[in-house]
């Protein structure tokens, strides 16, 4: 029987592959830092399997690299992350960010298995996937027991079945204007969560940061944030809906460096770009144009955004290259 895995992987492969190994070393030093200063006692097996998930998910991709003579990334090692630094974030941040962490995981990892053709990628793939959902399922459940879950807001069950008659369905602006609906709600939801986490984490990193283009970068987004939080909200109280709200500050005082600069930014480049792909699914969702047209507005704002995180990377060396295609106009000038 033809042996599968000595095909070619192609760039698809090569993309999820590289994007997940760097996520998984930027897991291994957070992690590791997470179960340095953990104190409940609840919270800290789940970082301990987390972890224990991300360093075996990077001994994988090593192995897959070197029998392809892959070059294998750098990523992030333990020069990135200082475990013994004071503690920057409260246990339940722990979890909140960790829960976060599973849904980008099972994005990725769902949006790899749609293009992986090779039996061990897809296979591979499909383990982020469940781990992905096993550690969902495991914050899910504790932050239902401490209390801190938040949980969509809730609507009364229709009564029958409705047909859109008329187009005002579609308006937002002026004339009559209709509730949300479902969907509508749960992006705004979706998206005031991750914008109060997000704040929380830049929060925390321009307080630690060492250089001021990227402390002033995380204080930019910190702003966004704020700002975005607000949008949301507004949206789902004018509905008389209730919103996600943080439960306190989940950020200490201290300013000592925690982790690398470099670290810091690729990882907010990462859920960035991941609220972009958020907002995006979002747009296709609301059908009310003034909900539209704002996420339309923000997309090129937070497009912005990431490509001025982009260029500070590239100023001071961080920005790693993911593989590429061969420049055949280069190669002929040369």
């Amino acid at each position: 029987m033809e042996d599968k895995t000595n095909i070619p992987l192609t760039s698809a492969e090569m993309a999820g592959l590289w994007t997940q190994y760097m996520g998984d070393t930027i897991a291994v030093c957070i992690d590791s830092y997470f179960l340095e200063k953990v104190e409940d006692k609840e919270i800290r097996p789940i970082i301990e399997w987390t972890l224990d998930t991300a360093k075996e998910n990077v001994s994988i991709m090593q192995e897959l690299f070197q029998k392809e003579n892959f070059p294998i990334p750098i990523g992030f090692t333990e020069q990135d992350v200082n475990t013994k630094a004071p503690r920057l974030f409260t246990d339940t941040f722990f979890l909140k960010h960790l829960s976060q962490m599973a849904v980008f995981a099972m994005t990725a990892s769902s949006a790899g298995l749609t293009v992986a053709t090779r039996p061990d990628v897809v296979a591979f793939h499909k383990r982020i996937l469940n781990k992905g959902v096993e550690l969902q399922d495991r914050t899910r459940e504790l932050m239902l027991k401490q209390g801190i879950y938040v949980k969509p807001p809730s609507i009364p069950i229709p009564d029958k079945v409705d047909f859109v008659e008329k187009q005002y369905y579609l308006t937002g602006f002026f004339g009559k204007k209709r509730s949300i609906n479902s969907h509508e709600i749960t992006h705004l939801y979706l998206n005031t969560l991750i914008n109060v986490i997000g704040k929380e984490i830049v929060t925390g990193f321009a307080q630690t940061a060492q250089n001021e283009d990227v402390k002033q970068y995380f204080i930019r987004g910190k702003e966004l944030a704020q700002k975005y939080v607000d949008t949301f909200s507004n949206f789902l109280t004018k509905e008389d809906l209730p919103a996600p709200i943080s439960l306190g500050s989940s950020v200490l005082d201290t300013t000592a460096s925690v982790f690398s600069d470099k670290l810091m930014m690729f990882h907010v480049a990462t859920m960035v770009a991941a609220g972009i792909g958020y907002y995006g699914t979002a747009l296709a969702a609301s059908l009310r144009r003034d909900l539209g047209l704002k996420y339309m507005s923000l997309i090129p704002e937070v497009a912005l955004y990431v490509e001025d995180g982009a260029n500070i990377m590239i100023k001071h060396g961080w920005m790693e290259e993911p593989p590429q295609a061969v420049d055949h106009d280069k190669l002929i000038q040369n």
